[in-house]
């Protein structure tokens, strides 16, 4: 295959070649396939280093409401849901956002008028809480005398001390993982390869999956296996926050347990929750909307301590630790626990790193070039929306709201930046995440909304190079990420010249369309008809 006449991402050249799943220098023979594509891109193929394709999956072939706004197009799918699939016992699905409902918080009357016989569970779209109906609720035995699990919040009537139907953090999950149904392994094959036909569209070849269970590394390797796998995916083990450090001899066994195209050598811990309800856990107590101050910092899901211990271990091990945190005192732990591992261990290749990094202390900022820790960026957040206005800046008040997504900062101190777009939370089009990551500003809300945080936007190029170059670094991937002869032959094409203005400012990056997608020198994605 040769592709000719498109501006070729880092490189003079017009003219790029591959053979076989190799990039090569460009030959024209008699059985080549030429692809002219001028006033294109070709750019190396994204790799999304924070993502949850199988949960994505799973929820795009059920019930879907990432694509929905409001309280009644989530009623209006969900009610279709119902009426299309009348033999199925558990109503499950997600993408529903707290913004659409007063303080973040659904109610169980909504779902009781659409269900009231069958149970229904709807995880919200950042996955740390979910929507639930009364037969649910009933199912999983909870009542008004249910005490709270340690972490996590059931939301209560504040008469009567009823469950409304919210649950917050381990509340959900524990209802997630002990009542509802699990998937079989068919249904998670298929979400996989759903989630997977989804990325390959906007352009993604690579991706780190960024909460792996048992149920889903299985089901991973038998797509491996037979060859329908078309991504390179690292798996991240996810981290039992329950248990301690015996968990590690599993884990150590699972991570062995590679197959071609997919690499169980990451674990995920979640140090904290989300800012949304409460959860984040933060150096200084959550204001309360007022101007005044609570005695609440947040939460954590392991203690520091434990935390030190079980990066040390990891590192040890050769493993590399992903860490989910969101409040300026859950960084400074993930901080700290990388910084015990080096004065035990000394210095790895293990390259850790921390996701999502809403708030982080300026103190903090220098710490992840000269401890080696990456900085896993989820870009698209870092605008200003009802969520941000009404449900974030009010209890972090005016100083921490101003320390949110400090990317510039990062990229300034010489941190190196990988990116993900956490995709079902948010879009999993890393055209889009970039524009936001340079403008400060959704796509939706271009010419109208004022930049948020303007000097901690980074340069569109500089976007590129994380979603490419930097998040193949984290997934230890030396084959991907730049556009070289000898490498891997993951490229995509750009239906524009983005080398020019688009890229210079980043504005309608997201409209770009995706040409094709080519992933170890297979097409497997083509929009070129």
């Amino acid at each position: 295959m040769v592709i000719q006449d498109a501006s070729i991402w880092g490189s003079a050249d017009t003219t790029i070649g591959i053979r076989g799943d190799r990039i090569v220098p460009a030959e024209v023979g008699p059985s080549t396939r030429v692809i002219k594509a001028s006033g294109a891109t070709v750019v190396p193929g994204f790799q999304d280093a924070h993502v949850h394709a199988p949960f994505a999956g799973l929820n795009m072939l059920r019930v879907w409401l990432n694509d929905a706004v409001d309280r009644g197009e989530y009623q209006q799918i969900i009610a279709e849901h119902v009426r299309s699939n009348p033999g199925s016992d558990w109503i499950t699905g997600g993408g529903w956002a707290m913004s659409a409902f007063p303080g973040g918080n659904p109610h169980k009357a909504d779902l009781d008028a659409i269900a009231p016989d069958r149970p229904v569970f709807l995880f919200n779209r950042d996955v740390h809480g979910a929507w639930v109906n009364s037969r649910a609720l009933e199912i999983a035995g909870i009542t008004a005398t249910t005490p709270d699990p340690p972490d996590g919040r059931i939301e209560r009537d504040p008469a009567t001390g009823e469950p409304t139907g919210m649950l917050h953090e381990g509340a959900a999950y524990a209802m997630y993982e002990r009542v509802v149904p699990p998937p079989s392994q068919a249904q998670w094959r298929a979400a996989i390869l759903e989630g997977q036909r989804h990325l390959h569209s906007l352009g993604v070849t690579a991706w780190q999956d960024a909460w792996v269970t048992p149920a889903t590394q299985q089901a991973y390797r038998s797509l491996a296996e037979s060859g329908e796998l078309t991504a390179r995916v690292v798996g991240a083990l996810w981290w039992d926050r329950h248990r301690g450090l015996e968990q590690i001899d599993e884990l150590l066994e699972r991570s062995a347990e590679s197959a071609q195209g997919f690499h169980p050598t990451t674990v995920k811990i979640m140090i904290d929750g989300v800012l949304e309800n409460y959860t984040g856990a933060l150096l200084e107590p959550y204001c309360d909307g007022c101007g005044g101050h609570t005695s609440n910092h947040g939460m954590t899901f392991v203690d520091a301590d434990l935390l030190d211990a079980a990066v040390t271990s990891l590192d040890r091990h050769g493993l590399q630790v992903h860490m989910h945190a969101i409040g300026d005192r859950a960084v400074r732990m993930g901080l700290d626990a990388v910084q015990a591992a080096r004065t035990a261990n000394g210095l790895a290749d293990n390259r850790h790193h921390i996701a999502h990094l809403q708030v982080v202390h300026p103190d903090d900022i220098v710490r992840f070039a000269r401890l080696g820790v990456v900085a896993n960026c989820q870009m698209y957040w870092a605008s200003s929306d009802p969520q941000m206005q009404e449900l974030t800046i009010p209890f972090l008040g005016t100083e921490r709201a101003g320390q949110q997504y400090p990317f510039a900062s990062l990229q300034r101190s010489g941190a190196r930046l990988a990116a993900g777009s956490d995709w079902s939370v948010s879009t999993a089009n890393p055209l889009a995440q970039i524009e936001v990551g340079a403008t400060r500003v959704d796509p939706s809300e271009r010419g109208e909304a004022a930049p948020f945080l303007p000097t901690e936007a980074i340069e569109a190029g500089k976007g590129i190079e994380a979603f490419t170059s930097g998040s193949a670094y984290v997934n230890h991937d030396a084959d991907g990420g730049v556009l070289a002869l000898g490498r891997r032959a993951d490229m995509v094409l750009l239906g524009a010249d983005i080398t020019r203005g688009l890229l210079r400012s980043g504005r309608g990056l997201a409209d770009v369309p995706i040409n094709m997608t080519i992933a170890a020198g297979r097409v497997v994605h083509s929009g070129l008809g």
